[in-house]
């Protein structure tokens, strides 16, 4: 199995790291997927993926949860660093609307340490939805916006935090045959959910994009060269004889150190999968991103 002198390509982004608890597992599990789902950054908004799952000594009510990160990009545009920040407000403000708070029982607590200042106050764009009849509380030894309800009450701690990480990290998987790819992808994923502050918006992510394109209006579009059913179909085709899918699997951390474990993680435990033949990542030529992560170095 031969691991592709390259790097993947990765970027600054503005996360938020939220606790999400429920009354049982049943309405977690809904809470947390429907919190994360569709990651779009492509389209200028966020993206989101569940870091791992808690039991009931781990989290502020006792009651069972999951820690998720929402994520935006962020520029060094002085200008536009208050852009991202109102646009990770907006955006994780939303999903907490539209995903946690309709699913009965439910509750959302900061899961960060909140530097001098970088913080969302969860009063106007998610507390209003009680209407005016809200109230701000001390529950749990935390202050917390209560929104009243059809189904009883739905919590959110009044600040959420918000940091500076990287995202953007991955990994291409050439393999042999679509059983191979999601064995490869399935093993990966699972060592990379073990590394803490690491998440896959992706998962499994059965295409890669490239950054030009035809149809602009409709964001990045596949990325022609590695797609294996037009090896014979065009020319400067990248895909090896015999390999029949490529699975990328995407990487955001909460420090550069992060994304680099995450990685070698993914890579320790595919080693030895039959039909993987080789590791590559995907890079934009060094333009895009800020960090260069070269596979061979971590």
């Amino acid at each position: 199995m031969e691991i592709e002198d390259t790097y993947c390509e990765a970027f600054e982004g503005l996360f938020a790291r939220i606790c999400i608890t429920a009354k049982d597992e049943k309405r977690l599990e809904r809470a947390a997927y429907s919190a994360t789902a569709l990651p779009c950054t492509v389209f200028g908004e966020s993206e989101g993926g569940i870091e791992k799952w808690l039991n009931e000594h781990e989290t502020p009510d006792g009651r069972k949860g999951a820690i998720a990160q929402i994520w935006v990009n962020y520029t060094k545009d002085k200008d536009k660093d208050k852009d991202a920040a109102e646009k990770l407000e907006y955006e994780i403000s939303k999903r907490i609307r539209q995903g946690i708070l309709v699913v009965p029982t439910t509750s959302v607590f900061n899961a960060i340490e909140i530097p001098d200042g970088n913080f969302i106050d969860t009063v106007d764009r998610i507390g209003h939805c009680g209407d005016g009849y809200e109230n701000i509380e001390q529950r749990f030894g935390r202050e917390v916006v209560v929104v009243p309800i059809m189904m009883g009450e739905f919590l959110v701690e009044r600040h959420l935090g918000y940091k500076k990480g990287v995202m953007g990290g991955n990994l291409w998987f050439f393999c042999e045959s679509l059983e191979a790819a999601l064995e490869t992808g399935e093993k990966a994923i699972r060592a990379i959910d073990k590394v803490e502050g690491a998440i896959t918006p992706f998962d499994i992510c059965s295409a890669g994009s490239k950054p030009e394109t035809k149809y602009p209006e409709i964001g990045p579009t596949t990325n022609h060269c590695f797609c294996p059913t037009l090896k014979h179909k065009i020319s400067g085709s990248k895909v090896p004889e015999g390999v029949q899918c490529i699975p990328e699997i995407v990487i955001n951390g909460v420090s550069l150190d992060t994304v680099k474990e995450a990685m070698k993680a993914a890579i320790d435990s595919v080693r030895n999968v039959e039909g993987l033949v080789k590791i590559s990542a995907g890079n934009y030529g060094g333009k895009l991103g800020r960090y260069k992560i070269y596979l061979e170095g971590i």
